[in-house]
C-alpha cells in the first residue's frame, strides 16, 4: 500500500513539474519574447531586419544536430548531409518564402511608429484574414457565430489601430521633423502589417494542403511505430528516432531562409553597426575572470574593469533565446492538450504581453482618456472573438472523437 502511495506521488510530482516547465516556456518565454523585442525596437527601430536574422540563426543552430549529419566523401573528408525526413523537400520551398517575407515585415513594422500593443492585437487579427481565404480559395464555409466573431475581432482591430493614431497625432515637434507626418508614417506601418496578415493567410493554406496531401501517409507512418513499439517484433526493429512534423518544419522554415538575407546584407551591415557603435553597458566580470581579461588588454589600460558592451546586444541576444523557448512552449502544449486550449492559453498569453507592455513601457502615460479606452475596449473584442470563433468551431464525429480520447 505504501509502495502504491509513494507512485502514486511520484507520477503525480512528474506530471505537475511537466506542466509547470510548458506553461513557464509558453508564459516565461513568449511574454520575455516580447518585452526584449520592444526593448530594441523602442531604442533601434530599424533593427527589424537584424532581429529577425539572428532567431533565424539561433533556432537553425538548435536544430542543425537533429537533421544534420556527417559522412565522409571520397577523400575522408566529412560532408554535411540531410538527415530522411518525414516529408519531402519540396513543399517547404513555397513555405521558406513567404515565411521569410512575413517575419521581416512583421519586425519591419515598428520602423513605422507601430507600438507593441497594436503590432500585438494587429497580429491576433489573422483570423479575420485566414477566414477570407478560406472562403474564397478554399472554398470553405463557415457558422454564423464563427462570421460574428470575426466581425467582432475586425472591429477591435479598427479601435486598436486607432488608438495608436491618436497618440501620433499628438507626437512631439522633433518626431514631426525626424520622421516625416506621423500619421503617414503609422498608415504605412499598418499597411506592412496588413500585407504581413494577408502573406500568413496564403502560408496557413499551403500548409493546410501540405499537410493534407501527406496526412495520410504521416497517419501510417506513426500507426506503423506505435504497433512496432508493441510487438516483440517491433522491440528489436530499428526505431525511428525522426523528429515530429512541427520539430521538422519549425528547422526547415528558418535554414532554407538563411541564404534570402543575403538579399538584404546591406541592412544587415548598417544596423548592425549602428548598434555597436551606439552607447556602452558597464559589466562587472567575476573575479576568476580577471586574471584572464587583464592579460589581454594593453599595458595602456587603466582597468580592465567593468567592461564595455553595446547596450543593445544583451536584449538582442535575450530576445533570439527567449524565442526559441516560446516557440519550444507552444509545441510542447499543443502535444498535451486539445487545440481549443492551446488557443485559449495563447490568448491569454497575448493578454498578459499586452498588460506587461503598457505598463513596463509607460504605455498608459502617453496616451488620453479616448486612446486608452479605444486600445483595451479593441483588445477585449479581439480576445473575446477569437475565443468564441475557436468555440463554435465545428463538432468532429462521436468516432473521431473516440479515436482521440483512445
Amino acid at each position: 500500500m505504501a509502495e502504491s502511495r509513494d507512485v502514486l506521488y511520484g507520477l503525480s510530482l512528474a506530471l505537475l513539474s511537466d506542466w509547470i516547465t510548458t506553461f513557464s516556456f509558453v508564459f516565461g518565454g513568449c511574454c520575455s519574447n516580447a518585452v526584449t523585442l520592444e526593448r530594441v525596437t523602442s531604442e533601434y527601430p530599424y533593427s527589424g531586419t537584424l532581429i529577425t536574422f539572428f532567431q533565424f540563426i539561433v533556432i537553425s543552430l538548435q536544430g542543425l544536430p537533429n537533421f544534420v549529419t556527417f559522412k565522409r566523401g571520397p577523400l575522408g573528408i566529412p560532408f554535411p548531409r540531410l538527415k530522411p525526413r518525414r516529408l519531402p523537400l519540396t513543399p517547404y520551398l513555397i513555405q521558406v518564402g513567404l515565411f521569410y517575407f512575413i517575419s521581416l515585415l512583421n519586425n519591419a513594422a515598428f520602423a513605422y511608429n507601430i507600438p507593441m500593443p497594436v503590432h500585438i492585437i494587429f497580429r491576433s487579427g489573422g483570423l479575420v484574414i485566414s477566414m477570407l481565404m478560406g472562403w474564397l480559395i478554399s472554398g470553405k464555409k463557415y457558422t454564423l457565430t464563427q462570421i460574428t466573431s470575426v466581425l467582432v475581432v475586425t472591429l477591435g482591430v479598427v479601435l486598436t489601430t486607432l488608438s495608436a493614431s491618436l497618440r501620433n497625432g499628438s507626437a512631439s515637434a522633433k518626431a514631426q521633423l525626424s520622421q516625416g507626418p506621423p500619421l503617414t508614417v503609422y498608415l504605412t506601418g499598418i499597411a506592412i502589417l496588413v500585407l504581413a496578415l494577408v502573406l500568413s493567410g496564403f502560408l496557413g493554406i499551403v500548409q493546410d494542403k501540405t499537410y493534407s496531401s501527406y496526412g495520410k501517409q504521416l497517419a501510417k507512418t506513426k500507426t506503423e511505430e506505435s504497433d512496432a513499439r508493441t510487438t516483440e517484433k517491433g522491440a528489436n526493429a530499428k526505431a525511428d528516432n525522426r523528429p515530429d512534423v512541427w520539430q521538422e518544419s519549425m528547422f526547415y522554415l528558418h535554414f532554407l531562409s538563411l541564404p534570402m538575407f543575403v538579399f538584404v546584407r546591406h541592412d544587415l551591415t548598417t544596423q548592425m553597426r549602428t548598434i555597436l557603435s551606439d552607447r556602452s553597458l558597464l559589466v562587472s566580470l567575476p573575479a576568476p575572470l580577471a586574471p584572464l581579461v587583464s592579460k589581454t588588454l594593453s599595458n595602456s589600460a587603466r582597468s580592465p574593469f567593468p567592461l564595455a558592451i553595446p547596450a543593445a546586444l544583451p536584449p538582442l541576444l535575450l530576445n533570439t533565446l527567449t524565442q526559441l523557448v516560446c516557440v519550444a512552449g507552444v509545441n510542447r502544449l499543443t502535444t498535451r492538450v486539445a487545440a481549443l486550449t492551446v488557443t485559449l492559453v495563447l490568448v491569454v498569453r497575448k493578454a498578459v504581453s499586452l498588460v506587461l507592455s503598457v505598463l513596463l513601457f509607460d504605455g498608459a502615460a502617453r496616451m488620453d482618456a479616448q486612446a486608452s479606452a479605444l486600445l483595451w475596449g479593441g483588445a477585449a473584442m479581439v480576445f473575446a472573438g477569437t475565443v468564441g470563433y475557436t468555440m463554435s468551431g465545428k463538432k468532429k464525429p462521436p468516432a473521431t472523437q473516440g479515436e482521440k480520447e483512445e
